[in-house]
């Protein structure tokens, strides 16, 4: 499973590329993608809006007010992304301007082989995803003669000033980008574009180092975007773990949710705070013959497990930790609480999850972040709100969260991702 992960990870640079992996596996076992204009239907199917994608399989199911087990999880990772006017330039350098995307670890995107991805939009409507795995930009660190104090005193960079990455020599000209994205992509592309029916992009820089196990033992893995790439891997292969017709192995209708925008708050029309997902759920219920109040009879039998990474205990900065909390790599899943609602989690809301891993015999160990210390958030607690069911954060365990180039253990995916098949397939919620 761990070659799969590390393949998926890597063929999924943005958060579109991310879904069109997953519609792949979709497809292949027979799933169909579901018209949103047309009238409701039962079956495995999926919808996808951008960087997101909702799958279900209500296809052995006829009481409408049947629950749901949900798995969610993000399809987006903190990055570069391309500003809408990007040539820019200085000392005889060719730039690209960029933003920052989420709590990216700044420093991890230096002195590395940037690749670029994402989609363009063009004036009739469609959208065409791009992905250049080729070294063609760059963000070079200052020399340390000339900071000679970035050793004691750290690497201090401005947003604005120090992270446009290199990408050619000259003045920048205008439209210079765009005509150099548009020529690579027709040159490795059948459907040829032009570059004056261009509206507009969804760009971003990626880093090419291939994903790799490691370790005296080979006990590590490392890659980009396990946070959150490696829950969407797992939630997917846990719905596909039941052959074609055998649904009547779920206890409810098995569902996986993964949205975009979650490390940016989530607040948006592909996010976990958006509608998306509760629609789909009552457009299910509505083919089965149900009604609205059936629905939400439906719902109060539901539940969803929020998929994400997790701090392992960091073995250079062990006092950043919960000392009663350690997390260990290749240990097992990790249940996520925060009393402050950061995560989902509460005791009702666990206990479906840990159940299925007693059952599976698989260990789960709990997170809680420092008192003194703050806790992010995922798309747990939006869900929660948004769709009125229980929640439970619950996710594998990782080092170097929200760098260029993150690490976990080289069992963990496949621990997460027995645990889900198992929460999948328990009895519904009552």
């Amino acid at each position: 499973m761990l070659a799969d992960l590390l393949s998926f990870i890597d063929r999924s640079p943005s958060p579109f590329h991310a879904v069109a992996s997953v519609v792949e596996r979709l497809t292949s076992a027979g799933f169909n993608q579901a018209d949103r204009t047309a009238p409701a239907s039962t079956g495995r199917q999926f919808v996808v809006d951008g960087g997101a994608l909702v799958a279900w399989d209500d296809s052995e199911f006829d009481d409408p007010t049947t629950g749901f087990r949900i798995v969610g999880a993000h399809t987006d990772s903190p990055n570069l992304r391309v500003k809408p006017q990007p040539d820019s330039g200085a000392a005889g350098f060719h730039q690209v301007g960029v933003e920052v995307y989420g709590g990216v670890l700044l420093n991890s995107w230096l002195d590395r082989d940037l690749g670029l991805s994402g989609r363009l939009a063009f004036k009739d409507g469609k959208t065409r995803l791009v992905r250049i795995d080729a070294p063609v930009a760059r963000v070079p660190q200052l020399a340390i003669h000339l900071d000679r104090d970035v050793s004691d005193k750290g690497l201090v960079l401005n947003r604005q000033k120090h992270l446009a990455p290199i990408w050619g020599l000259g003045e920048p000209s205008s439209g210079g980008f765009l005509n150099f994205v548009v020529n690579t992509f027709n040159s490795s592309s059948e459907d040829t574009v032009a570059v004056e029916d261009v509206v507009h992009w969804d760009l971003m820089f990626h880093d090419l180092t291939p994903s790799a196990i490691f370790g005296a033992h080979n006990e590590f893995f490392a890659a980009p975007r396990i946070d959150n790439l490696l829950s969407v891997h797992a939630a997917t292969t846990a719905l596909l773990g039941a052959p074609t017709g055998a649904t009547e192995s779920f206890g409810a209708i098995p569902v996986v949710a993964f949205f975009d925008h979650e490390e940016v708050g989530s607040t948006s029309s592909t996010g976990a705070a958006s509608p998306s997902l509760p629609t789909v759920l009552e457009r299910s219920v509505l083919a089965r013959g149900g009604d609205r109040d059936q629905f939400h009879r439906a719902l109060a039998s539901s539940h969803a497990v929020s998929a994400d990474g997790a701090h392992a205990t960091h073995p250079n900065y062990a006092d950043r930790h919960e000392p009663e909390h350690q997390i260990a790599l290749n240990q097992g899943p990790v249940l996520k609480i925060n009393a402050n609602q950061r995560y989902a989690t509460d005791a009702e809301s666990a206990q479906p999850i840990l159940v299925a891993c007693a059952e599976a015999d698989i260990e789960v160990q709990r997170f809680v972040t420092r008192t003194d210390l703050g806790c992010g958030s995922t798309i747990g607690p939006m869900t929660a709100a948004t769709a009125g069911i229980a929640v439970v954060d619950f996710g594998a365990p990782q080092l170097s969260m929200h760098s260029a180039r993150e690490m976990s253990g080289a069992a963990d995916p496949e621990l997460l991702s027995a645990s889900l098949g198992h929460y999948l397939r328990a009895a519904s919620t009552t």
